[in-house]
């Protein structure tokens, strides 16, 4: 029995738009992915300043968002990943942004 090997190549992310629901990139392939904002509460909850300070990582593989300590991966999102980010975590890193508002 013969088996094909299918190479699997993930496309790299050229451009990142946000809008208050939805996150959506165009890749190398001509595709482009949205999804929902709420899969990423960091993202949710950033003003549309920190949302607009991002770059691409790792020759386009990844997503950084500096102001919110946010990545998220090309692979991540083509497979339907919503954030992993724990509650506590998320908790935490919203009672810093509460202090720092003050």
């Amino acid at each position: 029995m013969n088996t094909l090997a299918v190479e699997i190549r993930i496309p790299e992310a050229l451009d990142v738009l946000l809008t208050d629901d939805t996150l959506s990139v165009d890749l190398s392939d001509g595709r482009s992915i949205s999804v929902p904002i709420v899969w990423f509460p960091r993202l949710l909850h950033s003003t549309e300043q920190e949302r607009n300070n991002w770059r691409l990582i790792g020759k386009g593989q990844g997503i950084h968002w500096e102001d919110i300590d946010e990545d998220i991966s090309i692979e991540g999102l083509l497979a339907g990943k919503p954030s992993g980010e724990s509650q506590e975590s998320l908790k935490k890193w919203l009672a810093k942004r509460s202090e720092k508002a003050s």
